[in-house]
């Protein structure tokens, strides 16, 4: 029987390990952006190909797209899966080298957007690191420098428009 009551107390001790470990961390933040009360940082890092560029807090490369305004973003669904947002649970702040204009827009899914001179910020899925660039001039979307937008690319095709569903066409 000592046997048996081992087992049995290992089983439940297993068992509170797993309940209590299974949702305390939470869903993951969409956009990089934190879990506590603050506002996400906004940095700044040096690009040899754009001169300063804002990053997430994660580091990586903030975007802006042309066709969005300072109240409203255009970009979602499917869209917003390839440009996840950057947001914020409250005001952002500017690291050093960030020279003022960050503000927040509420986003049609009641999310809260961080802006850059009036314009949303997003990540780009396919850079995977620090330092990546390789968004620019994608669906018309440019890196976010400290300067305002970067130039687009000579060899990119107009932006492309909204579809019915609200995002781009993807």
């Amino acid at each position: 029987m000592p046997l048996t009551r081992l087992f049995t107390l290992a089983a439940a001790a297993v068992l509170v390990v797993a309940a209590c470990t299974s949702s305390a961390a939470g869903p993951a933040q969409t956009g990089g952006g934190t879990t506590s009360a603050a506002g996400v940082t906004v940095g700044a890092a040096s690009s040899p190909s754009f001169g300063t560029v804002l990053v997430g807090p994660n580091g990586r490369t903030l975007y802006t797209h042309p066709g969005d305004s300072a109240t409203a973003s255009t970009c979602t669904g499917a869209c917003a899966t390839a440009w996840p947002p950057l947001t914020t649970p409250s005001q952002p702040t500017a690291a050093t080298g960030v020279s003022g204009g960050l503000g927040t827009l509420t986003r049609a899914d009641g999310t809260t957007q961080v802006t850059y001179r009036g314009m949303p910020l997003y990540y780009w899925e396919g850079d995977t690191k620090a330092g990546d660039v390789t968004g620019n001039g994608v669906e018309g979307f440019l890196v976010a420098t400290v300067g305002g937008a970067a130039p687009a690319p000579s060899a990119v095709p107009a932006a492309p428009t909204p579809s019915s569903n609200g995002g781009y066409n993807y």
